[in-house]
């Protein structure tokens, strides 16, 4: 069945349809990840995006009901060059076409990829429409100038929960999945806000000691501060940082007080609630395959990145300093307060699969916290 996808510039991209039919709109951006597809449809920070797989062959390994990080589909479309329905995974259960059906996800194969990316590398990410009921081209370019642009958009209080829960599940185990830890085991208590936070963050603060509540992304910082945690964590996220004003302030109130971790949009907001700025990036940072030097040890690990905004480093003046910088076009990957025990970093040391290079991460939070008893 034929599917169009149409980009605000006018550019027109033919192809066919897979997953559920209909419309989808979003901002079109590609990730360069050659594994982890399912990964990347949970992931609730891309909320509001169609993401173009760069990897040429997706749906060979299906899907499986544990390699989920939230509790639904969030971003808008899916495109790959080529979809394949005979999948071989000892752990699948269903087909990626199916899965996209059950969710209401708008696919589109069979498109040039490679031509797409390209594009948009050169022109920028920008906002599209893929439809399989209208093919007229003045008509998708009209839908896909209509769709609001990303900056200034605020997505996290449409993807954080609604009221605090605990965590207990540990990272997953060839032998029992994923198992279940005993809090009286786990020595440091930890508040994590939820911006769109992905379950395998969870696990890895778990996995490394904490006893996590996950809180909504408004919860008042003064009941937070009752539960007396020995740390904060800010997580990850879809959207804009800066029109989350009231999450800001929030932060602010924590500095000083608490150790604080922040990922992605937590690092962001982190940096907002510093006194910095933020800047919309041409096309972001989607993959796996990413170098970022920690300046703190010189190291370069390779890491997992979702992201289309940066902290400005300069605006932040003496307070912070750079912690981690991308090798690829030298963005800031990380800040370190100058005097506090507060660190974040824009990429993602959880992604599962992907490189595990940052796992290291989580250790230095728990150092963080030891030391701050």
């Amino acid at each position: 069945m034929k599917a169009v996808l149409a980009l605000a510039d006018g550019r027109i991209f033919s192809g066919k349809t897979f997953g559920a039919t209909g419309e989808a709109t979003g901002e079109v951006v590609f990730n360069t990840a050659m594994t982890g597809y399912q990964e990347v449809l949970t992931d609730p920070s891309y909320k509001g995006q169609m993401v173009t797989m760069t990897y040429t062959q997706i749906g060979n390994t299906g899907i499986n009901p544990e390699d989920i990080e939230s509790n639904q589909l969030f971003l808008s479309g899916f495109i790959v060059k080529e979809y394949h329905d005979n999948y071989s995974n000892w752990r699948a259960s269903m087909s990626l076409d199916a899965y996209l059906k059950e969710n209401g996800v708008v696919g589109i194969q069979g498109l040039d990829t490679r031509a797409l990316t390209r594009h948009l590398r050169d022109k920028g990410a920008q906002n599209g429409v893929i439809s399989t009921i209208d093919f007229d081209p003045e008509s998708l370019i009209k839908k896909a100038n209509a769709v609001p642009s990303m900056a200034g958009l605020d997505l996290a209080s449409g993807v954080s929960c609604q009221k605090p829960y605990h965590w207990t599940e540990g990272l997953w185990d060839l032998e029992g999945g994923y198992p279940q830890v005993d809090p009286a085991s786990l020595r440091y208590k930890v508040v994590a806000y939820d911006f769109g936070i992905k379950y395998n963050i969870l696990r890895c603060l778990v996995s490394a000691g904490c006893d996590v509540t996950v809180v909504p992304a408004t919860f008042p910082a003064e009941e937070a501060l009752a539960m007396n945690p020995d740390g904060i964590f800010l997580s990850n996220g879809p959207g804009d940082p800066e029109p989350l004003t009231e999450v800001q302030e929030i932060i602010r109130k924590f500095v000083g007080k608490k150790p604080i971790f922040g990922i992605c949009l937590g690092h962001q907001l982190l940096g907002l609630a510093l006194g910095g700025k933020t800047v919309k990036l041409k096309f972001g940072n989607h993959g796996s395959n990413l170098p970022v030097m920690d300046m703190e040890t010189k190291m370069v690990e390779i890491t997992a990145q979702n992201h289309g905004f940066a902290v400005d480093l300069d605006s932040l003046g003496e307070v912070a300093c750079l912690g981690h910088v991308n090798l690829n076009d030298q963005t800031v990957e990380g800040i370190r307060h100058c005097s506090l025990p507060i660190f974040s970093v824009q990429h993602h040391p959880e992604a599962s699969p992907g490189p595990h290079d940052s796992h290291y991460l989580f250790g230095r939070f728990v150092e963080m916290m030891e030391k701050n008893r």
